[in-house]
């Protein structure tokens, strides 16, 4: 028998459920961080008590900042989720960009927007 070069629609499928489950997720996280930036919820003292804002500033800063930074990574995660159901869409998911092997089932399930092979991201790292 020789070996695959792509997955089979069905199990092209069954990834596409997984990838939508996990964008689903992804969306509901990445809005819920863009309503604590905008402070869409109000919930806070800012402009309620002077003394308490100037103690809380650096803080805040902070928390903001980690927040920008997490809808960041966020933002790249939908991106290369949404990435993901345009090769399903083309058949070509699964297969590792660089040697055209297919890339195993477990690590797709576990990150299904991987486009290399753990040998292949392992190989890139170390030039």
């Amino acid at each position: 028998m020789a070996d695959k070069t792509r997955y089979s629609d069905e199990e092209l499928e069954e990834f596409r459920v997984i990838i939508k489950e996990k964008l689903e997720l992804a969306y509901r996280d990445y809005n819920e961080m863009m309503r604590q930036l905008m402070n869409a919820d109000g919930n806070d003292v800012e402009d309620t008590s002077p003394a308490y804002n100037v103690l809380e500033e650096g803080s805040a800063t902070q928390s903001k900042e980690q927040l920008v930074q997490m809808a960041g990574r966020q933002q790249k995660f939908i991106q290369g989720l949404e990435a993901a159901l345009v090769r399903i869409e083309n058949k070509t998911y699964g297969i590792d960009r660089i040697t055209g092997e297919l890339i195993p089932k477990e690590r797709l399930r576990a990150v299904p927007h991987a486009t290399l092979t753990v040998a292949s991201k392992n190989a890139r790292k170390k030039y």
